[in-house]
């Protein structure tokens, strides 16, 4: 689990192929300066929100490398070539919740189609894959490429669903997505919450099994 606070911005340094063409690639990321010092094998690290398992580390050179699937990079944007990525480690049962519950599970790409600055401020819009709107709401929690990020307004369009977000200069100063620019494709991850009510308000009831007592 994570929140969505992003603890540092990397770089995916080199991706390197595992097998044929049709199979995953292996990503070496470099950190921050000690970034990876309370990090060991195995842990999980969430890359521009995807959850990922460290298979190396290089902790003298500021590295460490992630084997992705072919169905994980099908799934998500900015993971298949070099460049910046937000980095979060797993969540300890003893942290602080400054964001919001995130399982690092990527449910859509999105495509930025506004990103400019407004006074100290910036506008972030992005049109979501329509199978995603009845998810999006009105102030509630997105993650956007591994970021919490609060809903400003929501627009319903025949290609998707339009949400607009108002980012904070630290926001933008601490995390990659500085990087955006319109046409940006970005990794989306809905409201945990509105996923398991949307389960409850859709599955089917099963009826209640008769028996019949024995004598």
């Amino acid at each position: 689990m994570f929140t969505g606070i992003i603890t540092g911005v990397g770089r995916i340094a080199a991706v390197r192929a595992i097998g044929s063409s049709t199979h995953g690639k292996r990503l070496t990321i470099t950190c921050p300066a000690d970034y990876l010092q309370d990090v060991g094998l195995g842990d999980s690290i969430a890359l521009n929100g995807a959850c990922m398992t460290v298979t190396t580390l290089d902790t003298a050179n500021r590295q460490f490398t992630v084997d992705i699937s072919a169905e994980s990079l099908d799934k998500t944007a900015g993971l298949d070539q070099t460049g910046t990525v937000n980095l979060e480690k797993a969540l300890r049962t003893n942290d602080r919740l400054g964001g919001h519950l995130v399982s690092g599970h990527v449910d859509g790409v999105g495509t930025v189609t506004h990103f400019a600055q407004v006074g100290e401020s910036w506008t972030l819009r992005v049109l979501s894959p329509p199978q995603l709107g009845k998810f999006l709401a009105y102030k509630g929690s997105i993650v956007i490429n591994g970021v919490s990020l609060t809903v400003n307004q929501v627009t319903d369009l025949n290609t998707g669903c339009e949400i607009s977000i108002n980012l904070i200069p630290h926001t933008v100063e601490n995390t990659a997505l500085s990087s955006l620019s319109q046409g940006s494709r970005v990794n989306l991850e809905i409201d945990l919450i509105a996923r398991y009510v949307e389960r409850m308000l859709t599955a089917p009831v099963a009826a209640p099994s008769s028996t019949s007592a024995s004598v």
